[in-house]
């Protein structure tokens, strides 16, 4: 075991563009620049180590986790064969009990969005359950053959989405929208449903507009989002859902997503914090691939453990927020958002506004 320190971030190591995007990320996480004790605590999720090991560095990523409280982790690569090692971020969600995904999608200074969209909205999803790990069964029947599905939901995980979704719409000044297809399936989405008119009710301050999941989809592109939304969302919608949004900015590189797991009073105990794109194995070597979303996933990290109460660590959160738009709103970008700078370059000039904006105050 390893002691820590008073801050402390688990760092999960990835595959391909995936570990040299977290690089990046991590050069922001300097305890010298943001002005405070900080540990990074690393564990090699390659796809070689987590073969090599039988996952074992999985549970072990998930114990430091549980302990420190704060993760962020690389894009990995998940094998297709059902033989091998399979999904990291399934053993790890099940290992420190998350139950709830939030991805966010923001606007990028200078690039153009889909349908005016200017406003964050963040997907607030159920980690578990739903169709994810259904059972499943076909049979024949008068000549026919029949596919049966069983998908279960907790009011627990409900809860959770529920009330996180109207905590995030506090903290973004926006409005909590959308929800399930509550009218045709009352006893199974009509949990959720229930859920968040109990939030509500807690929220008082908090705009609430329930809406069903296809007019909430209507409503995205059709101008809907004039001002911040939180969306609360059963897990299957909520993983459609997330591709529709992201790309509504006209990059999802302004986008991080966080796996969180809470406790029985829905206080965060572990937030896990990733890009949202893949290892990008083309971009892989060639100091190109776009270093935001990581950097925003590192800056989401200093915002939680700012909740945990950690002292300093609110304060660089946003800094590292202001100086990664900033950087757009400059200029200074990959090519994949119009600019002409590398990938360590955007991230030198995201540290240097970092450690101009924290000198200042």
């Amino acid at each position: 075991m390893f002691e820590m320190a008073a801050l402390t971030i688990v760092a999960l190591e990835g595959d391909q563009t995936g570990q040299e995007l977290l690089e990046q990320a991590l050069r922001v996480l300097d305890p010298e620049l943001l002005g405070f004790d900080l540990e990074i605590v690393r564990f090699d999720l390659s796809l070689a180590n987590r073969r090599a090991t039988e996952n074992r560095v999985c549970e072990d990523a998930a114990a430091a986790m549980r302990e420190s409280g704060l993760g962020l982790k690389a894009a990995t690569i998940t094998p297709e064969g059902a033989g091998d090692v399979g999904s990291p971020n399934r053993i790890i969600r099940e290992a420190i009990g998350g139950t709830v995904i939030v991805r966010t999608g923001r606007r990028l200074p200078g690039v153009p969005t889909v349908g005016g969209v200017h406003h964050p909205i963040a997907v607030v999803r159920m980690a578990v359950g739903d169709a994810y790990g259904a059972e499943q069964w076909r049979e024949a029947a008068d000549g026919d053959e029949l596919a049966h599905r069983t998908e279960t939901i907790h009011r627990s995980h409900c809860r959770a989405a529920a009330e996180y979704a109207f905590r995030e719409a506090r903290r973004l000044g926006g409005r909590v929208y959308g929800g399930p297809k509550w009218t045709v399936s009352p006893v199974y989405e009509g949990m959720l449903k229930e859920e968040m008119d109990a939030a509500a009710e807690r929220h008082p301050e908090v705009a609430y507009e329930p809406v069903l999941i296809d007019a909430t989809l209507a409503g995205l592109v059709g101008g809907a989002a004039s001002e911040a939304l939180v969306i609360p969302c059963l897990n299957r919608d909520g993983d459609l859902l997330s591709d529709l949004v992201l790309p509504l900015f006209g990059s999802i590189a302004a986008a991080e997503s966080m796996l969180l797991a809470l406790d029985s009073e829905l206080h965060t105990q572990v937030a896990m914090a990733e890009a949202p794109h893949g290892t990008a194995p083309a971009l892989q070597g060639k100091d190109v691939a776009n270093p935001t979303g990581m950097i925003l996933a590192a800056a989401a990290v200093l915002h939680h453990a700012g909740e945990l109460g950690y002292d300093g660590a609110a304060r660089a959160s946003q800094a590292t927020y202001d100086a990664m738009l900033e950087t757009t709103a400059a200029g200074v970008r990959t090519p994949d958002l119009g600019g002409h700078a590398g990938t360590t370059a955007v991230t030198d000039e995201v540290i240097a506004r970092v450690r101009a904006k924290l000198e200042s105050r």
